[in-house]
């Protein structure tokens, strides 16, 4: 049991302004597994004046200062790296291969990434007679999720801080402890007192007062896009930056010359990963309508396949949903395809057979989707693969485009000049071509309703950037 009540403000550990403890759930036993205090705007006060305190020094370190920084805090999360798993495995239900392996191992992936943009970035370039800088943005406020905690946390923190920014990180009150450890690590690597900041707390009562701050420089922002949305209206009367990663539901093309089996059943598997609460899920499949009948069978026989069970298992492929609102919100999308006329071809509603206790589901597939269904225009954030027909190559591109969202888009051909080509025409801010892995040094981030900005790498640093030109810096020739 975690108690694990109090702010990381000002380099030191405070109770808040007011006590309100709020307990956090494991979601594999729905048991109580730590309690933190959710914050106010009392304590969001607090911190932003921290923070701008610390602005005044931190800002004009050097980059071999923040190099240096950096590199002491990977050194410190080498050392915690498994209770950082173990925290995740906990509070939002992630099985310990993938809380280790990948959920944990974000947090140092990022910090590397930050030092490699850091070390060859250009802050200053001349134009003529003036000076173009570009220098920390100010204090961030970073509101974070719950569904990849670590990831979403690191690749903020790392690049603000390797910007030379302060900031105040609000993370998820529903997975909260991770970050908190982290807090630890940041402590421990010497972080200057009032750079980084953290106040639990839920939207309400943090959330909006980070946003409306007029100390707060910037958000940045990962979550749904209607709490994106919330965020960019409380930021809008003091026009501050606002970054944001939103939702998704990112079309995946298997085009008719793709090496069909080995592509559907990687992108069922996919789509089941972290029990499909990614938001750059392939949760639209994209099938040659001729190929449906097969395409649906080796989905489910990936669903079929799939272990579903306690986290601590070495066994287990896909854990809990984080939470009793999680799995209702799924179980009611999982009914309404039913109910629109889908396929059902495994899984369903309820749970898995044997896990009466913890927030499991069914991985489930439906075929004959059409695009029009509910549950291929929401983000269900489940383990929920809609399989959906095309005519042809240009019916699939307008299919996968036909959505609010545009974060990210897979295509699968035994062409790769046809799978570049139909990658050019998706609207989305990432395109993954035959399986393809993520790279850390290239810009994460999405078009439409997933957002406006871009994390990981240079680009990630940029965000936290203001660019200034000083007129007359040299004197000489103007033409």
């Amino acid at each position: 049991m975690r108690e694990m009540l109090k702010f990381y403000i000002d380099g030191e550990w405070v109770d808040p302004v007011t006590p309100n403890p709020f307990d956090v759930i494991n979601p594999a036993t729905e048991e109580v597994c730590g309690r933190i205090s959710l914050g106010s705007a009392a304590d969001v006060d607090i911190a932003v004046a921290a923070a701008r305190r610390a602005f005044e020094s931190y800002s004009q370190t050097t980059r071999e200062d923040r190099l240096e920084l950096l590199e002491a805090i990977l050194a410190e999360f080498a050392k915690r790296h498994d209770e950082v798993a173990e925290a995740i495995m906990e509070e939002m239900g992630a099985p310990w291969g993938l809380a280790r392996n990948a959920q944990a191992a974000s947090g140092p992936q990022h910090i590397k990434a930050a030092i490699r943009a850091l070390k060859n970035f250009e802050f200053e370039e001349r134009n003529r007679t003036t000076l173009i800088v570009k220098e920390p943005i100010g204090v961030c406020g970073l509101i974070t999720p719950w569904n990849w905690p670590m990831n979403q946390t690191a690749v903020k923190v790392a690049p603000a801080l390797a910007a030379g920014c302060t900031m105040v990180l609000k993370p998820s009150e529903i997975a909260p402890f991770d970050a908190m450890i982290f807090a630890e690590i940041l402590d421990a690597a010497g972080t200057p007192a009032g750079v980084f900041n953290l106040v639990n707390g839920d939207g309400p009562g943090v959330g909006t007062a980070l946003s409306q701050h007029p100390g707060i420089d910037m958000m940045s922002f990962t979550g749904s896009t209607r709490a994106g949305v919330l965020v960019a209206q409380n930021a809008a009367p003091t026009v501050k930056r606002v970054a944001q990663e939103l939702g998704g539901k990112s079309a995946n093309i298997i085009l008719d010359d793709a090496d069909f089996g080995n592509a559907v059943k990687n992108g069922a598997s996919d789509v089941f990963e972290n029990t499909g609460q990614s938001c750059d899920a392939p949760s639209r499949m994209l099938v040659p309508k001729e190929r449906m009948e097969e395409a649906a069978a080796l989905a489910a026989s990936v669903a079929a396949a799939t272990v579903v069970g306690d986290p601590r298992s070495e066994d287990t492929e896909v854990g809990p949903l984080v939470s009793d609102v999680q799995w209702k919100k799924v179980q009611d999308l999982i009914q309404k395809g039913i109910d629109e006329g889908a396929t059902l071809a495994a899984g369903g509603t309820g749970k898995p057979e044997g896990l009466d206790k913890g927030y499991f589901v069914r991985p489930t597939v439906f075929a004959n989707v059409s695009n029009d269904m509910t549950i291929a225009r929401e983000e269900i954030f489940g383990p929920v693969l809609s399989i959906i027909p095309y005519e042809d190559e240009d019916d699939a591109v307008k299919i996968a485009n036909d959505t609010l969202y545009g974060l990210s888009g897979y295509v699968s051909s035994g062409d790769l000049d046809r799978a570049r080509s139909v990658a050019a025409r998706m609207r989305t801010g990432m395109v993954h071509i035959n399986g393809a892995q993520l790279d850390s040094m290239a810009p994460f981030g999405g078009y439409k309703q997933s957002g406006n900005g871009r994390e990981w790498g240079t680009h990630g640093l940029e965000e936290f950037l203001e660019v200034k030109s000083i007129f007359g810096f040299d004197a000489g020739n103007k033409d």
